[in-house]
């Protein structure tokens, strides 16, 4: 085992298990999972270190998909770093190409989004042949045609003394797709470790997971059977047409829609095609309102079914125009329009009220991170929670940009939503200040970001993703003991979401361990796998 030199550390000692992994990464291409917050960042820092040192004048290349997260680790870097160990620089697209090319040339660490460099490079800026280390952090984006593949190969073909560090919670549950980001970042060893490995639990708190179900009540049964009617008589039309053979999933059906557009885009406009065009973006808007309805809010629900009748009314769509024509289309959005003018929300609004009022009764200084899959209901939190006394929640979105509600070419009404990356910084540092005690966030406050310790995480909704259900799970109980609560709606896709990530989570562990002991034992190396996926 390596004996890392301490010196160019300040403030931060590695734990057994991160110097265990930092001794495999500086002999091989190496995979690091590790759920969040337990110190990938600093095995990336001591890889850096010992990389630099066995190659002066050489560089490495810190790469994270975002600019705030670039800039976290940037931050990370230059707080546990000596100061006068090297110069750290951040490449971001505001700063001009030419004056990019110049820092490269006297950077020793650079961080940056894949998408900077990889442009760089194709304009030809400058190469990595003096780069003695890469790392691609959140590694489970290294597949299909991300630029993190990009600059990953361009890195094996010029790099004099190549080492790669790839970065994950989780690199998802099928073997076939972590084999691809091991092909992709030319892996030769895997390191794996969970919260309940030997090594890594004393460093973490006791994690209390609880699982909360509500029912649909009888009103929303009688929407949800009204738009199911629907959807059957639409998935229908797609069986009598030949053209669906599957399930018709959320999933299945979008797949459909791309392969049908494909066909006419190739020329195939023949009568059946087009309806059959028509009746697959129709289930999927249905699907969509079920999704909402069943998961969501009464809230998100309404505004989808006026959003369909706005586009109906400007004549655009042949097909919006007849679907919100349907009785039982009109039926559903008479019953929604009830319920809201009632104030009756989805039980689980109720119940997570409930929950968060209990946790500030017991505990006023707790933090709590709320997380939902939709804009409009982590919106609609953050206003019902904010009327409980001693909390002060805010919506924790991605970047501003344009939205819209429809399917296909034709879409709906554009909006302009979320927040830029300057006021997400903004969020964060409230947070960990105790300005704000609620974070109501969606998907970006999964993967990466430093958002500061909690006591509690809150699913509104389980998600069917392995990747996204540990990264949610693992903002808490690192530091302190922590609780996680999942609501689940009882006969929905919530409790099939909920069973699908778990099953999937087990798979994950399963494909890296054959994964890891393939490689050890040399049973095939990533040539082999680039040759299986081939």
């Amino acid at each position: 085992m390596m004996e890392f030199n301490f010196n160019f550390l300040t403030g931060v000692k590695p734990r057994e298990y991160q110097e265990s992994i930092f001794n495999t990464c500086i002999k091989k291409n190496c995979l690091v999972v590790l759920p969040t917050g337990l110190g990938k960042t600093l095995i990336a820092l001591m890889l850096s270190v010992e990389r630099m040192k066995a190659f002066p004048g050489q560089k490495v290349v810190f790469l994270a998909p975002t600019k705030p997260l670039a800039e976290q680790h940037l931050e990370y870097f230059k707080k546990n770093l000596t100061e006068l160990f090297g110069s750290l620089e951040l490449f971001t697209g505001s700063v001009s190409a030419s004056k990019r090319k110049k820092i490269w040339q006297t950077a020793d660490i650079i961080f940056s989004t894949p998408q900077c460099v990889a442009n760089d490079l194709k304009n030809g800026l400058y190469d990595l042949s003096e780069v003695c280390l890469l790392v691609e952090d959140e590694a489970h984006r290294c597949i299909k045609n991300y630029d993190y593949n990009y600059v990953a190969q361009k890195y094996k073909e010029q790099a004099e003394n190549p080492r790669i560090l790839g970065m994950t919670a989780s690199p998802g549950s099928e073997e076939k797709k972590i084999k691809e980001i091991c092909k992709n970042l030319s892996i030769e060893a895997v390191e794996l470790r969970t919260r309940e490995h030997e090594e890594v639990s004393p460093y973490v708190q006791e994690l209390t997971f609880k699982k909360i179900y509500v029912e649909l009540p009888e009103k929303f049964i009688e929407i949800k059977n009204a738009l199911r009617s629907l959807f059957i008589e639409y998935t229908e039309e797609l069986k009598a047409r030949k053209f669906l053979w599957e399930a018709p999933s959320k999933g299945n059906l979008i797949r459909l829609q791309k392969k049908i557009m494909a066909s006419i885009s190739r020329g195939h406009k023949n009568f059946n095609t087009l309806l059959a065009t028509s009746a697959c973006a129709q289930a999927i808007r249905i699907q969509h309102a079920l999704e909402l309805l069943e998961t969501q809010t009464q809230e998100s629900l309404n505004k989808y079914l006026r959003e369909l009748f706005k586009q109906a009314a400007s004549k655009k769509n042949r097909g919006i125009t007849r679907l919100v024509a349907k009785p039982a289309f009109n039926k559903a959005f008479t019953l929604s329009n009830e319920l809201i003018a009632r104030g009756i929300e989805h039980p689980k609004l109720e119940k997570l009220i409930e929950v968060v009022q209990e946790e500030y009764e017991k505990n006023p200084n707790s933090k709590i991170i709320v997380f939902s899959q939709f804009r409009d209901t982590a919106r609609l939190i953050s206003r019902k929670l904010n009327e409980i006394k001693g909390v002060r929640a805010k919506v924790f979105v991605g970047q501003t940009k344009k939205t819209t509600l429809g399917v296909g070419k034709r879409k709906g009404i554009e909006e302009t939503t979320g927040l830029s990356q300057k006021e997400q910084k903004s969020v964060i540092n409230n947070f960990a200040e105790g300005k704000i005690n609620v974070l109501c966030a969606t998907s970006i406050g999964e993967e990466g970001l430093d958002i500061p310790e909690v006591n509690e995480v809150i699913f509104y909704e389980p998600v069917p993703s392995a990747i996204r259900a540990i990264q949610r799970a693992g903002r808490t109980a690192r530091l302190q003991e922590g609780r996680l609560i999942m609501l689940i709606t009882k006969n929905t896709r919530d409790e099939v979401h909920f069973y699908a990530s778990r099953a999937k989570e087990k798979r994950m562990h399963s494909a890296i361990k054959n994964i890891k002991e393939d490689l050890s034992n040399g049973r095939f190396s990533t040539k082999d796998i680039q040759r299986r996926l081939d």
